[in-house]
């Protein structure tokens, strides 16, 4: 009798496993960033993770793995189980990546989104000994002497590279680029005067902006900034058609089971709304997104295709 109740309970538990599963997250999630701790990304995942365990009633816990432009903590947190537990948070640079890098995963086919958490502008910004004082004037200086203007990025192939790859193309000047091995270095150059010009995110730039160290010609996005109404966008000061964003959010592993993907966007979507959320991503020079992953997978395979075109187009190549 002993050994039949056995058999019968095992057969009950096979055949309704949902009646014992567990509430997801029934244990701490792990969320890689591909990058090193202290920029951006990296405070953007502390800052969610802090009130996703607040929120979820388990800890999620930031992992940075830089390397490789960030390939090697993508590539790690998409070759995960895709159980819940091993997240990543993405930024331009994965949709770029996608044709500057023999990436050992497929950036669209390997992976399952989860929600856009934020989106800004980056900002066009000069030293102002240079003689302009909108983006036009910028570009008819940059066609009429193009050895007068240099401009900085954090690197080649870099998503503020490949952005003023776009923006010279698109307003048909040659560009001279200054590449530096990060955001400081190219910025810290272009505020002492060796370059001048570049192209920003606001979190860095805004504030020499303010002080008058830098002037601002335009923002990336086609929106101005409302904190910045003042200054227009690039698509309304000579460049019809050219939007940059600055975005970051959250993916899992290829086959992550639909529920987990539900509550995991309805959590962060819930966050996204709050003020305190708001008023911390401002700090970073960016603001809420949201959205349904149909909408983020969509955004993303279309801004590979750009940096398709752009990477392509100006052959653009890692040194």
């Amino acid at each position: 009798m002993t050994t039949l109740r056995a058999i019968l309970a095992l057969v009950f538990l096979v055949a309704s496993p949902g009646v014992f599963a567990q509430p997801y997250p029934a244990k701490p999630v792990r969320i890689i960033v591909p990058f090193a701790p202290g920029g951006g990304t990296d405070f953007i995942a502390r800052f969610m993770a802090q009130r996703l365990s607040a929120g979820l009633g388990q800890q999620f816990v930031v992992e940075n793995r830089a390397g490789a432009g960030s390939t090697i903590g993508t590539e790690a947190g998409l070759k995960s189980a895709p159980d819940g537990y091993t997240l990543i948070i993405i930024s331009n640079s994965y949709a770029a990546n996608a044709s500057l890098y023999k990436l050992r995963f497929d950036p669209i086919a390997d992976m399952t989104p989860v929600i856009r958490i934020s989106s800004g502008p980056y900002m066009v910004v000069v030293h102002p000994s240079l003689p302009v004082k909108s983006l036009r004037e910028l570009i008819a200086l940059a066609k009429a002497e193009p050895e007068r203007v240099f401009f900085a990025s954090s690197g080649q192939g870099s998503i503020n590279h490949l952005a003023t790859e776009l923006l010279a193309s698109m307003a048909g000047f040659k560009l001279n680029h200054v590449p530096y091995k990060g955001t400081g270095p190219a910025l810290a150059d272009t505020i002492g005067g060796q370059t001048n010009a570049t192209l920003g995110s606001t979190a860095s730039t805004l504030p020499h902006v303010r002080n008058g160290r830098l002037r601002a010609l335009a923002v990336t996005t086609t929106k101005r900034m409302a904190s910045e109404p003042d200054i227009p966008a690039v698509a309304e000061a000579g460049v019809p058609g050219y939007e940059t964003v600055l975005w970051h959010g959250l993916i899992g592993p290829k086959g992550l089971a639909r529920p987990v993907v539900e509550r995991l966007n309805a959590e962060v979507s819930k966050l996204l709304q709050l003020r305190e959320t708001a008023e911390q991503l401002q700090n970073d020079g960016v603001s809420p997104a949201g959205g349904t992953p149909e909408e983020f997978h969509a955004a993303i395979a279309r801004e590979i295709e750009v940096w398709r075109r752009v990477v392509n187009d100006a052959g653009v190549k890692l040194e």
